[in-house]
């Protein structure tokens, strides 16, 4: 994987779930496990057991092996591997970017942003997508044909709880079950990852960045999306929208055309062949102002 964090320092890594998901979707014996770890009783059966006590002893190997900074989490011991992954950061520890006028992400992660283009497809690591597809909804896929999608990668050393990326009513949350494949791009080769895995998503209409899609994408096997709010809903930017339990996911924007400026050096790293390291809260761009009243449009 070829990372860039803002400051422009490139990390270049392949770690071990790397090689796994080669050997899973790109081999013939991994294919044929993948048929039975996606089968709905070992989900479940995995499930259960990382929420019990017997998988507490899997965290400080993992935590070592990823080189996690547990000082900044509000608790250093866990009762289960779930218990561990959903642990909560400290206050401050992620701040919030001011002013009414910026769009900040909604969780740590890396990311990749793509143009929605006329034909409403874009690619996300050289796999072709289209935003019907993605939304089962092509409709509401028109609505941001020319805009951008940006799509954040979590991996296992991310916090994983989620906020709000501006101030706006929210809409119903719209559920879309699905096979639960993994959302680490070694598997594009072999499957349409958004097709397959469970989805959630929610429309955040914003006075100063017209209505966004923010949709959350489970992981593989026991990968699980906990909204804090399903109905309909005023929300505020940075509050907690919700969090991933058991395994890597992604979260993936629709940015409506015309109506938010990305940070430059989002799009430059894309283009450069670089996912951007990103954290909870800080800016990725801005809403577009009228140069006639100064004025978001």
């Amino acid at each position: 994987m070829n990372y860039i964090d803002r400051k422009g320092n490139i990390t270049i890594e392949e770690n071990g779930q790397d090689k796994l998901l080669h050997f899973l979707y790109n081999d013939r014996g991994g294919r044929l496990c993948l048929k039975l770890l996606v089968r709905p009783f070992v989900s479940k059966a995995a499930g259960v057991f990382l929420n019990s006590p017997l998988s507490a002893g899997m965290v400080p190997g993992f935590v070592k092996k990823n080189q996690i900074d547990l000082s900044v989490y509000t608790k250093q011991r866990f009762r289960s591997y779930n218990d561990f992954f959903t642990r909560r950061i400290r206050p401050g520890e992620r701040m919030i970017a001011q002013g009414e006028n910026l769009l900040i992400s909604p969780c740590d992660g890396k990311v990749t942003v793509c143009r929605i283009g006329a034909d409403t497809r874009f690619y996300i690591k050289d796999t072709l997508y289209t935003a019907a597809q993605l939304l089962r909804n092509e409709r509401l896929a028109d609505h941001y044909k020319g805009g951008y999608a940006v799509i954040l990668r979590l991996t296992v050393d991310d916090y994983h709880h989620y906020c709000y990326v501006a101030d706006g009513q929210k809409s119903k949350n719209v559920t879309l079950p699905g096979i639960y494949h993994t959302v680490n791009p070694a598997a594009n080769d072999a499957f349409p990852i958004y097709r397959e895995n469970a989805r959630e998503y929610t429309l955040i209409r914003t006075e100063k960045f017209g209505t966004i899609m923010m949709m959350e994408v489970g992981a593989m096997m026991v990968g699980k999306i906990t909204n804090l709010e399903k109905d309909s809903c005023q929300v505020k930017k940075g509050a907690e929208k919700g969090y991933f339990e058991f395994g890597g996911s992604t979260i993936i924007l629709f940015l409506q055309h015309g109506k938010v400026r990305l940070d430059s050096d989002l799009l430059e790293n894309t283009e450069a062949g670089y996912e951007t390291i990103v954290r909870m809260g800080e800016r990725i761009g801005e809403c577009k102002l009228s140069k006639r009243t100064g004025k978001s449009d």
